[in-house]
């Protein structure tokens, strides 16, 4: 059964949490509910983003996504 948007924002959050990674690609997230369509993942984690709840990174390449607090920045400034 699909995940309410609610549960899912709490699953990609615990994801971020919980991940050896600091920075996740969105189809990091896609196991978090895998009846969730892509689509529709990236607009919950784009909400988070704007609500501040997680970040972007960029490597410089890519854009990844992560918690304020995990990310890895050389030149102290968090995110993009």
């Amino acid at each position: 059964m699909k995940l309410t948007t609610e549960a899912l924002e709490t699953a990609i959050l615990q994801k971020a949490e919980t991940s050896p990674k600091a920075q996740l690609y969105i189809k990091d997230f896609y196991a978090c509910d895998p009846e969730t369509k892509p689509r529709e993942l990236k607009n919950v984690a784009n909400n988070l983003v704007k609500e501040g709840k997680l970040m972007f990174w960029s490597s410089g390449s890519t854009t990844m996504y992560a918690l304020k607090s995990r990310i890895k920045d050389e030149e102290g400034v968090g995110g993009i």
